[in-house]
């Protein structure tokens, strides 16, 4: 019987948001300052969040929904095209669904890519936008992810990854196949691994791996793929954007890892500057899932910007 109900209500939380497959779940208290948050990819997901985060920031008074893009996670849809606008409609949904006018958005990696394209769209319905290791020039990324490692392959005199960065570099940068390659590189590199895992941190992801989320942790490899076919903006730079909003008085907040090895120095003096002091946190000892790596102080963060 209890399974049974499990079901049931998962099956309402995934299919009743707009008649189709958007998996969603609020938590907190419908009163409190709304915040939507929005995932990595194409091809993440928001258990890892929603298992970590969603109800401790609900615990500091904030109503927060999670949700997963359609076509990613679990909202499984054959049809999904996984381009922007989708993914605005998608947004929109969320909007629709819990009665929210405004919202303050946190967009982790590549959710910070949506976020802020949304954002730009549609100002009016964004309270604060808080990037959260979030990508901003994707090709600022794949630079300082092949100039890194390429000087990591120099310095062991290892040839052949030498010659496999070369070949990257060669390959069409508006690819599926270009982007892939350049994470695969950072992943094998441990960029985006925690430099020294606290007992918090390996035990916060040791209970993830052993909860029903990390079952629903599903990754959908054909999501890059399509949407490196179907979306017309590839490889951006939403620099530009960032600081038409910020001349809008619309406030952006920014919180990166010390360590997360994707990001140059360059793009987060960057971010640092464009957001200001007040509204900026790099996290020491702290890779690219900072909701994990740090989490407490992660928490904290958010729930001081949207208190002030």
């Amino acid at each position: 019987m209890k399974q049974t109900f499990t079901l049931l209500t998962f099956l309402l939380t995934t299919f009743l948001v707009n008649g189709q497959t958007i998996y969603s779940k609020a938590y907190g208290n419908t009163k409190d300052k709304p915040i939507i948050f929005i995932h990595g990819g194409p091809s993440g997901n928001a258990t890892l969040f929603e298992f970590t985060t969603a109800q401790k920031l609900a615990d500091k008074g904030f109503y927060v929904i999670v949700y997963d893009r359609r076509g990613e996670g679990r909202s499984i849809d054959s049809t999904a095209k996984f381009t922007y606008n989708e993914a605005f409609d998608d947004l929109k949904t969320i909007y629709k669904t819990y009665n929210i006018e405004k919202a303050n958005l946190i967009g982790h990696s590549f959710g910070g890519l949506v976020a802020t394209l949304f954002t730009e769209k549609y100002p009016q319905k964004v309270t604060t936008l808080i990037l959260a290791g979030a990508l901003v020039s994707q090709q600022e990324t794949y630079d300082h992810i092949l100039n890194s490692t390429k000087e990591i392959y120099l310095t062991k005199g290892d040839s052949i990854n030498l010659k496999r960065v070369n070949d990257i570099e060669n390959l069409d940068k508006y690819s599926a196949e270009y982007r892939k390659t350049c994470f695969e590189l950072a992943s094998e590199n441990t960029y985006f691994e925690m430099p020294k895992p606290t007992t918090k941190a390996r035990k916060l992801r040791s209970s993830f791996e052993a909860s029903d989320f990390y079952k629903m942790n599903i990754r959908n490899k054909n999501a890059p793929i399509l949407f490196y076919k179907n979306e017309k903006l590839k490889n951006i730079d939403t620099k530009p954007i960032l600081e038409k909003l910020k001349n809008n008085t619309l406030r952006i907040c920014a919180i990166y890892g010390k360590q997360d090895g994707i990001f140059s120095t360059s793009q987060i003096n960057y971010m640092k500057n464009l957001v200001g002091k007040k509204n900026f946190n790099q996290i020491d000892n702290c890779s690219h899932f900072l909701f994990v790596d740090q989490h407490e102080e992660f928490v904290n963060s958010i729930a001081k910007w949207l208190n002030h």
